[in-house]
């Protein structure tokens, strides 16, 4: 038993020894640094699952727990009192292994400059610099948001050129081609008319649309009255784009006036945690939070509520989350207290909630994407797989088995994985059947299933832990229920909890459904899973269709060399194993054949004889 071991042992002990109450627990490191801090219902259950088998655990939990050196708990009258408590404690240590957001809750200003051809921007702080500024604001996406409308719907410039330095330097830029910029640069526009629409802008972002439409609508009532109809139609298509703008802006707008939408999408090594914010119907506000690997959804979900929710003034009295959280009502116990309301915590089923909720994870999906390299496509895929599956979290190493042979002939398999949403064929691997006679795909699949995992029991000894020596998140087989039930009891016999399930095709062979122990789970060929399933089970048939056809042309030639006198099948084995093909031997003279490893002269005679007939002849 190595040190390491023993300590895990002597600390599970110690936790044994706590009592079943409401408390807190607090782990140290070496340098007696604070970890991680959590609470417990019972602190004896909790902290004692810690050190327990690795195999229950996440990585990320693995990695926590290699760095205890020592535990301390604080009791209290009840849970409730232990998540307040939780929170404080967290908020003041900041432990390396619970969630942590950086809070970028700022003021946020307008700021309009001073002089002529004044331009609109974003600005973190008032400077003294002549410049007039708007705010402040408290939400950064909101003001940038209203920021890019304003501009847009004025057609202000949003580039770097400096006017009137830059005016007819330059060809415009795409924005003018689009309609969303007058363009100073080209010098079709005079300094008054572009001073009147920043004035416009100003008005709007101060106003908002409702009034700026009214403002808007008089101007063009009076430019038509007194005949100036080329003034009137840019005003009218001014009021036309703020309208465009406003009906873009109900695609996100929801029934219930006040709530807040949070969503997890999770990847490898990269998470997001999506909050959209709703005030009055609408989405005011917008909030990401990318961190490293989060374990659990379930857990992840809670702990981010805390932290979340510790940083922020405003509570909603409406929570609406993508998934389960651990300790849903006392969270909405602890929200209510926080918030002197009647605070719910709900995960919307169907409707405009649950659409909402789906736009919000689609956008966290988004945010993983582009930090890790991966399409939304895939991060999306993954994480809708896992939830239709009923898995804790997306299946980011998926292991796929197909069993081909003819008529029981030359029976072997193929197994593939797909890491992150994408194939990852150097770990793709062949099995020739040993054991199995004739036609038995549930005994050939038990047999490669069996030979898979002695190999990852092996490789955990040699401490290899990629390859053979990592264990898939997700096992789908090439089969129906038959195949799930037939490799189910060898997982249950190596003591592993790996999600198994059949990939079903229909009589066109096209994916219809995923089998699992109880029947079928239907999957809708427009949703992103189907397409992932459907990749996953085309690549597993190809790989082991195309090994099967390789072994049987094996075969073939095997079959033709023993034919030859002197040759048995030890020897033609070596043969090709020496020349590599069969073309090779037959291009062979007499000296090289004898050569051969296990070749006799006799033998080789024979060889060459059958290959050059004509020669004998001559």
């Amino acid at each position: 038993m190595t040190d390491h071991e023993k300590h895990i042992r002597e600390l599970r002990s110690r936790a044994m020894r706590l009592p079943l109450s409401p408390g807190v627990y607090i782990m140290h490191d070496k340098s007696g640094r604070i970890i991680y801090i959590g609470k417990a219902k019972a602190l004896k259950n909790r902290v004692s699952q810690y050190f327990g088998s690795e195999k229950n655990h996440d990585e990320k939990v693995r990695r926590m727990v290699a760095n205890v050196e020592y535990f301390e708990y604080i009791l209290t009258d009840s849970e409730f009192e232990a998540l307040v408590l939780e929170c404080s404690l967290i908020k003041q240590h900041t432990p390396k292994y619970n969630i942590l957001l950086k809070d970028d809750k700022g003021y946020h200003y307008i700021k309009i400059t001073s002089g002529p051809w004044p331009r609109i921007s974003q600005a973190k702080q008032i400077l003294d610099d002549g410049a007039n500024y708007i705010g402040p604001y408290v939400s950064s996406w909101a003001t940038k948001e209203a920021i890019d409308e304003a501009l847009k719907i004025f057609r202000l410039p949003s580039c770097s050129r400096r006017f009137p330095q830059d005016i007819g330097k330059a060809r415009p830029c795409l924005n003018y081609y689009i309609k969303q910029c007058c363009a100073p640069c080209r010098g079709r526009i005079g300094e008054e008319e572009y001073n009147e629409y920043v004035e416009e802008a100003i008005d709007f972002l101060r106003g908002g649309s409702a009034k700026s439409m009214r403002q808007l609508e008089k101007k063009m009532n009076d430019a038509a009255e007194t005949l100036e109809f080329e003034r009137a139609a840019r005003i009218r298509d001014r009021l036309t784009a703020i309208r465009r703008m406003s009906d873009r802006q109900k695609v996100v707008a929801a029934r219930v006036p006040e709530q807040d939408v949070i969503a997890l999408a999770q990847g490898a090594e990269t998470s997001c945690f999506e909050v959209f914010r709703f005030l009055n119907g609408r989405l005011c506000d917008r909030e990401t939070f990318l961190m490293g690997e989060t374990g659990n959804p379930k857990v992840a979900r809670g702990e981010f509520i805390e932290r979340y929710y510790t940083m922020r003034d405003r509570i909603p009295p409406r929570v609406c989350l993508d998934g389960p959280a651990e300790n849903t009502e006392l969270l909405g116990e602890w929200l209510t207290q926080k918030a002197g309301k009647k605070v719910t915590v709900t995960v919307p089923q169907k409707g405009e909630q649950a659409r909402l909720v789906e736009m919000c994870r689609n956008n966290a999906a988004e945010q993983v994407a582009q930090a890790t390299g991966r399409t939304v496509r895939e991060a999306s895929a993954l994480d809708e797989l896992g939830r239709l599956l009923g898995l804790e979290q997306p299946p980011l190493y998926i292991e796929s088995y197909d069993i081909s042979n003819l008529a029981g002939s030359e029976n072997v398999a193929g197994m593939i994985v797909f890491e992150n949403g994408r194939p990852l064929k150097s770990a793709y691997r062949k099995f020739k059947i040993k054991s199995v006679e004739g036609q038995d795909d549930y005994a050939s699949m038990q047999e490669v299933i069996e030979r898979r995992f002695h190999e990852y029991f092996d490789a955990q000894g040699k401490n290899i832990t990629d390859g053979f020596g990592r264990l898939p998140d997700l096992i789908l087989l090439d089969g129906g229920k038959g195949h799930v039930g037939a490799v189910r009891p060898v997982l249950e016999a190596a003591g592993l909890k790996i999600p198994l399930f059949g990939m079903v095709k229909d009589d066109k062979h096209r994916t219809r459904a995923i089998a699992s122990d109880g029947g079928e789970i239907a999957i809708n060929s427009n949703r992103k899973a189907f397409t992932l399933v459907s990749s996953i089970q085309d690549e597993v048939h190809r790989f082991a269709i195309g090994y099967h056809r390789q072994a049987r042309k094996k075969t073939a030639i095997s079959s033709e060399l023993t034919s030859i006198g002197g040759v048995g099948q030890a020897r033609a084995k070596a043969l090709l194993k020496h020349f590599k093909t069969i073309r090779a031997i037959r291009n062979a003279d007499l000296a090289e054949l004898s050569a051969a490893p296990g070749m006799t002269k006799p033998a080789a005679q024979n060889l060459f004889r059958y290959f050059h007939p004509e020669e004998e002849k001559s």
